[in-house]
């Protein structure tokens, strides 16, 4: 991937702007559809265009969160129209049946609360617009918690990306590093949150059943 990825950024260099900020667009599209394409990456990429005065920092940062919802709302309208049954009966390589079990829980748990945070979810990203649009949530509601985590997940990796330097190699290396620290803590953090609401919902459930045994 990392030489696929080399080569990719060898043949934009030499594009015109427009190009470029479009590339970074449809990455950002694509990134939802298919979740192995690091998407992350292309994004510390444009920051890195924008640290050597190559692109604009704020056309960057649109385009790259346009991107972003426009995928997120794309796979959200497939959920709404295509709904549950389509997913749970292929059983589709980015959106495995065990996956959309795994997000109507947490939908049924906080509700927009996880499509707000999407983006900070690893590896649930596509599963929460998919099971968003099952679930039949508010279209307008989805798509203003898409655009506020899409857009703040970006500044702060359009920024990291911006302050990590000007020279490709290092920026590519420290944001490997940086990205598989967050990763780890996400997933620490997460499986800790599912751990306490556990914990929390057998409690609850094991006073009552003592109450009712009275």
């Amino acid at each position: 991937m990392d030489q696929i990825l080399q080569r990719i950024i060898d043949f934009l260099l030499p594009m015109n702007d427009l190009f470029l900020y479009l590339f970074l667009f449809a990455c950002a599209v694509i990134e939802n559809f298919i979740p192995p394409i690091p998407g992350d990456t292309i994004m510390i990429f444009g920051a890195f265009l924008v640290g050597i005065g190559r692109l604009n920092y704020l056309y960057v940062f649109l385009s790259t969160t346009a991107g972003s919802v426009g995928g997120f709302m794309g796979l959200f309208l497939l959920g709404r129209f295509l709904e549950r049954e389509f997913f749970m009966k292929r059983d589709i390589a980015f959106f495995k049946k065990e996956n959309i079990i795994r997000g109507e829980r947490w939908f049924g748990r906080y509700g927009y609360a996880v499509v707000f945070f999407n983006r900070f979810l690893p590896g649930l990203r596509s599963v929460v617009s998919i099971v968003s649009g099952i679930s039949l949530l508010n279209p307008l509601w989805v798509l203003l918690c898409a655009l506020v985590s899409a857009g703040v997940w970006n500044l702060l990796w359009l920024q990291t990306g911006y302050l990590l330097g000007n020279n490709w190699e290092t920026v590519k290396a420290k944001a490997a590093e940086i990205f598989a620290r967050y990763n780890l803590y996400a997933g620490i953090a997460i499986a800790g949150t599912i751990a306490l609401a556990l914990l929390i919902y057998y409690f609850r459930r094991w006073l009552m059943d003592r109450r009712s045994s009275r």
